[in-house]
């Protein structure tokens, strides 16, 4: 199965596992909870869907990689201590609480999480001494004396032998105690997260069209050439990066993430054309409803592999315009609750200065998350949130020590800071809206055919910030032409001739 299928099998088995009964029990008991390994190849993700399930499901995450720890950081280690037993004296071996326990016990002290995951990563690379005690802890959830706390969760991840030289194979008796789930490369399911990622639009544009170059892993007489998920990943960050400090992105740069020979020159080719096409198409003018007649006219008699790359950098950019309108929607959807919350306590008369409470409930929301980032149970999107609601109250402190307002007045002062910012969304999706439209309107202009604009429609579909703005706004040129993807035989033609694209660079 793909990345996204095994994600959804993981995240149910989990949401089982954490399961209570009327007394507040776990329905599956820790020793009777099989973990999950994710078997599959290197760099397609097992990683990341991790960090994807604990924020989805608000827990904590401990992560190790085992092929690091020996017999004695998994178990702890040995000293001696005395009992008694029938008045006979008898030295006993006991053992310090490991390393990998004693994280779970630290991360819960910190954050007050009482429920997480232990993601043990590479479990079929343990070396030959610590093998038996996988199986015991597999198991019976036991490293030495100690036991994972209760409302913990394993879950593990391996790959297959012929990706890894030190992998081991494991025996019937410990399969039988594991859910094994198989993960190969996909890249429409990998397209999906990419999107929510930000993930370059050269990058995208690039695979749309070489979907083989997606992951490849080759040996010969030279050695091993790999590309992988996680490669392509790392380098479109880097490549924004790059281009934010005006640093030119070469194949130097390129071969680093990218260590297959062929691809990485090929993709090195095409990023120049990306660049050439960024440039020649304006997309700025475009989406202020004022292009330029002579792009208008290349658009039109442009060859494909021209249009998709156009279409990833119009797209790129109406994501761009739309993300910040979803962004500001969530502001105000955290910012609310606690607006209501400072007039409730504005109202109380404590006594206490609404500078000074304002700033508690920054306090509050600065620990929270710290808290969530040290557990893992935030997602980066959420933690920005966060980050935006510290910085609307950081504003509503310095206009109350400046206005040195207090009662009804301060709370007034309060409602008009959050009025700008309602006001603020409203004046952003409007113009949200116009991007839209003239994206729309210079499609429809440059590809009469509409097969461009059925895969722009599709892109617009799929995409998280897109698809939630035009079921908020709407959008009456994408439900226009959203009816055509109806006619799936023609849906399916145009991806026949995306596939068919070999690009000459």
């Amino acid at each position: 199965m793909n990345i996204q299928d095994a994600k959804e099998q993981i995240k149910n088995a989990m949401t089982a596992y954490f399961t209570k009964d009327e007394f507040g029990n776990y329905r599956i008991p820790i020793e009777k909870q099989r973990p999950v390994l994710l078997m599959g190849p290197p760099g397609i993700g097992k990683t990341a869907v991790m960090e994807q399930i604990a924020s989805e499901l608000g827990v904590g995450l401990v992560s190790y990689s085992m092929t690091h720890h020996t017999r004695q950081s998994a178990l702890g280690l040995p000293y001696i201590t005395e009992n008694e037993f029938e008045g006979m004296k008898y030295q006993l071996s006991e053992y310090t609480m490991s390393e990998i326990i004693g994280s779970i016990y630290k991360l819960m002290k910190e954050t007050g999480v009482r429920e997480g995951i232990l993601f043990l990563d590479e479990i079929n690379c343990v070396s030959e001494t610590l093998a038996p005690c996988m199986l015991q802890f597999l198991q019976y959830k036991v490293f030495g004396q100690h036991r994972i706390p209760n409302g913990w969760i394993v879950v593990t991840a391996g790959n297959p032998p012929e990706y890894n030289k030190s992998v081991r194979d494991f025996d019937i008796v410990t399969w039988d105690r594991l859910k094994r789930i198989d993960v190969e490369p996909d890249y429409e399911a990998w397209k999906k997260y990419a999107s929510a990622q930000n993930v370059h639009p050269a990058v995208m544009t690039y695979l749309a069209a070489r979907k083989k170059d997606f992951y490849k892993i080759e040996s010969t007489v030279d050695g091993r050439h790999f590309v992988t998920a996680r490669g392509w990943e790392d380098l479109s960050e880097m490549i924004r990066l790059y281009e934010e400090n005006d640093i030119k992105v070469d194949e130097k740069l390129i071969s680093q993430y990218i260590q297959h020979e062929k691809i990485s020159k090929d993709f090195a080719i095409y990023y120049d054309l990306f660049r050439k096409y960024r440039s020649d198409y304006k997309i700025d003018a475009i989406l202020a409803g004022t292009p330029d007649e002579n792009v208008l006219f290349r658009a039109k008699r442009a060859p494909m592999d021209e249009k998709l790359s156009f279409l990833g950098l119009l797209f790129d950019a109406v994501t761009s315009h739309l993300r910040e309108v979803c962004e500001q929607e969530d502001l105000l959807d955290a910012l609310l609750p606690l607006v209501k919350t400072i007039k409730a306590e504005l109202a109380s008369e404590d006594g206490q200065k609404p500078a000074d409470l304002v700033d508690a409930h920054i306090t509050e929301q600065m620990d929270a998350l710290e808290k969530g980032r040290k557990a893992s149970s935030l997602s980066p999107s959420k933690q920005r949130c966060m980050q935006r609601v510290m910085a609307a109250l950081g504003e509503f402190k310095a206009l109350l020590l400046h206005d040195g307002c207090t009662g009804n007045e301060a709370f007034e002062v309060i409602r008009g800071a959050f009025g700008k910012n309602v006001a603020n969304l409203k004046e952003m999706s409007a113009a949200g809206s116009k991007v839209l439209d003239y994206a729309f309107d210079f499609c429809e202009k440059a590809f009469p055919e509409g097969d461009e604009i059925l895969i722009f429609v599709t892109e617009l579909t799929v995409n998280y910030y897109t698809a939630r703005f035009i079921g908020h706004y709407g959008c009456d040129k994408y439900f226009l032409h959203n009816k055509e993807l109806q006619f799936s035989e023609r849906q399916m033609e145009i991806d026949e001739k995306v596939k068919k694209l070999d690009w000459e660079l």
